[in-house]
């Protein structure tokens, strides 16, 4: 499975990345955004401040200001028996949303989704630290609140009754960058992994468990490509010693001279290099191998189920796939200690979007 020997003689042990105290703001004085890796998130995007010009370096229209900017927030808690996943995204001709419950012994997934016209039973905030976004319908309600930069979920459906905080460790840092995309828009990206959960969640009125489970977030906004994919795998587990892991790996966004890769190992944050995804697209039950160019990371993924979505509304496309399944592999550490990840349940995503 492993696609290097258990040392790499062209890695040093000692990240080259470097990392930056995170501002307040995300833009300059000047209106351009900041980029680099922070050590902790960006309090607010401030969008008015945004020097946005088109591509003929004139500044661009209030209409085009407004819909170019895109935004999404997920969230997924895992428990002993349930892999919860929920969504929120605003492309602002759009809002969307989809929650699923995964009964891991059962391998059943069910879910619910919402779609709504601009403005119209959904909203977002343009901040990783403070806001509410929220989406609502028939079939329920989901509201991400982040205050103070702490995530709570909460979510009602026939079936899912849950209030839940992911609790972060102010010593545990999340990964959070912003990057140049496309000839003149920016990305920014803020996730983090392997986080204790507290509250409650109900599965048909029956209270769930919620000792030793483990969840993850993800606030990705700006503007964007107009045509876009990604890549993505993400875990909420722990090492074959015991230790929680987590880590979030991408190809195809923020790869404009940084990248999304990183893993908590006991809550510390390690920056990892490029990574390469290899799977069958047509075939959904095929296994994936996720790798990195230095050595550091080796996985294999077994898919379990899926939850896919296909939208073709002549100006907006999304073609969804986000699997569940079972890693096995290795992460090293940037201390040079490899940590042996084996059968532990997580995701992974292959999307492509014309917003």
């Amino acid at each position: 499975m492993s696609h290097y020997p258990e040392s790499s003689p062209g890695w040093s042990g000692k990240t080259p990345l470097l990392t930056q105290v995170a501002p307040n703001c995300l833009m300059d004085d000047h209106g351009h955004p900041r980029f680099g890796y922070f050590d902790g998130p960006v309090t607010e995007l401030a969008l008015d401040r945004f020097d946005y010009c088109d591509s003929m370096d004139k500044p661009a229209s209030r209409w085009a200001r407004h819909f170019h900017y895109k935004q999404f927030q997920f969230v997924s808690v895992l428990t002993a028996d349930y892999l919860l996943g929920a969504a929120l995204a605003d492309i602002r001709y759009l809002g969307s949303g989809f929650a699923y419950l995964y009964d891991i012994r059962a391998n059943q997934l069910t879910e619910v989704s919402w779609l709504r016209p601009m403005g119209m039973q959904y909203r977002s905030v343009p901040s990783p630290m403070s806001g509410t976004g929220k989406i609502g319908g028939k079939q329920g309600t989901l509201t991400l609140n982040i205050h103070q930069g702490q995530w709570q979920l909460q979510l009602q459906t026939d079936r899912i009754d849950a209030e839940l905080s992911l609790d972060t460790s102010p010593l545990s840092l999340p990964l959070a960058l912003c990057n140049p995309t496309g000839y003149n828009g920016w990305t920014y990206t803020q996730k983090h992994n392997a986080l204790m959960v507290s509250g409650k969640l109900l599965v048909d009125g029956a209270s769930v468990a919620l000792g030793g489970a483990r969840s993850g977030y993800d606030f990705s906004a700006g503007y964007m490509r107009r045509d876009t994919s990604w890549r993505w795998a993400s875990l909420n587990g722990e090492t074959e010693t015991g230790l929680s892991i987590g880590f979030n790996l991408a190809a195809g966004v923020n790869e404009t001279g940084l990248n999304e890769n990183a893993c908590w190992i006991d809550g510390r944050r390690y920056l990892l290099g490029p990574v390469q995804f290899e799977f069958d697209r047509l075939n959904p039950r095929s296994s994936w191998q996720v790798y990195s160019l230095d050595g550091r990371l080796s996985l294999n993924f077994s898919p379990l189920n899926h939850r896919h979505e296909k939208r073709d509304l002549w100006l907006l496309r999304s073609n969804f796939r986000q699997f569940m399944g079972y890693f096995e592999g290795f992460v090293i550490d940037d201390a040079g200690i490899k940590h042996h990840v084996q059968r532990q349940l997580g995701l992974t995503e292959d999307h492509y979007a014309r917003w």
